[in-house]
């Protein structure tokens, strides 16, 4: 099940929560900031062992001072025009996610908008991408019962509503 909610990401009561972070995953801005601060300086030093993570991939830390079991964190990719493999790089940061989620066996999974904000994916084509991927996912895999797309901001919830929608016809 796929539910589209909006809310503070770091606050969530789910098995795991998606970081949308930089390939360095030593922290940043925006939902990669806050999710580090929430969750305190032992998820710094969990990610310096990683040795950062590719566009497009994933890797899995502890969730520290989060309500959650664990942080999945994703780097999303850069808005160059959309003619550099920036939709396959979003779609498989939504995939690798969720392929990691389920080898951990977690039944929820929580997503912020993932490159809508600073790496200025636009909104609706990002929608558009993640609905469909979360729910070509959750067709195949037993684990992964519920996938929750966090929403900062009613604008960025709209979008997502609106992809849903588009893909449920």
């Amino acid at each position: 099940m796929l539910e589209i909610v909006l809310g503070d990401l770091t606050k969530q009561k789910a098995d795991a929560i998606v970081n949308a972070a930089n390939c360095s995953l030593l922290g940043g801005g925006g939902v990669d900031g806050a999710i580090h601060r929430a969750a305190g300086p032992g998820l710094l030093e969990e990610c310096r062992k990683l040795h950062g993570c590719e566009t497009g991939k994933a890797k899995i830390t502890g969730a520290h001072r989060l309500s959650a079991r664990y942080i999945i964190h994703t780097p999303g990719p850069v808005w160059r025009g959309g003619g550099h493999g920036e939709d396959g790089l979003l779609k498989s940061c939504y995939l690798s996610c969720l392929r990691l989620a389920s080898e951990h066996g977690c039944k929820t999974v929580a997503f912020p908008s993932i490159s809508t904000g600073v790496y200025r994916f636009p909104l609706d084509r990002a929608a558009r991408i993640a609905v469909s991927a979360i729910l070509e996912f959750l067709q195949s895999d037993r684990t992964v019962k519920t996938v929750r797309m966090v929403c900062f901001d009613s604008v960025t919830k709209a979008a997502y509503d609106r992809a849903l929608v588009q893909a449920e016809r």
